[in-house]
């Protein structure tokens, strides 16, 4: 399988009550319990639901150089005007149209991605974001390669 290409949101991973791993779409995601948000404040839980479809509109782009690119939308309302003044400013940079960090060195390694992330945050400073089922796993969130 090759990396290379656009990964599209496929679910995200929550404890259940059970304190067991469950992987919730982007539907259950979205209807699922804010247990950490006050649900009576209007305002909170329309940041919550901001932040949310915010995750599930997420991608990763992995490059031929063996860099790859967490993107994330741009948020909703803004104009290109608006964005194109943020670019300049240097606020935010854009990679395939969609807001980015400084991209992360990855590379294959016996069939499978690895993302560099740096000494002390894993024995030799890099994790593994693929697994058996063929999904790239970034933190909870899992993603599936575009077709």
């Amino acid at each position: 399988m090759s990396y290379v290409g656009k990964w599209v949101f496929h679910s995200i991973g929550m404890v259940n009550d059970s304190d067991e791993m469950v992987y919730l779409s982007a539907e259950e995601y979205l209807k699922a319990p804010m247990p950490y948000v006050d649900e009576s404040d209007e305002e909170a839980v329309a940041d919550e639901m901001k932040e949310r479809r915010q995750m599930i509109g997420g991608q990763i782009a992995v490059s031929e150089d063996g860099k790859l690119y967490m993107l994330m939308p741009l948020p909703e309302g803004v104009s290109k005007e608006e964005v194109d003044q943020a670019v300049k400013a240097g606020v935010i940079k854009l990679h395939d149209g969609m807001m980015t960090d400084d991209p992360k060195t990855c590379e294959e390694r016996d069939g499978a991605l690895w993302l560099e992330v740096g000494e002390g945050m894993s024995e030799d400073g890099w994790v593994k974001l693929s697994d058996d089922d063929g999904y790239l796993t970034f933190m909870t969130t899992r993603y599936v390669k575009a077709e």
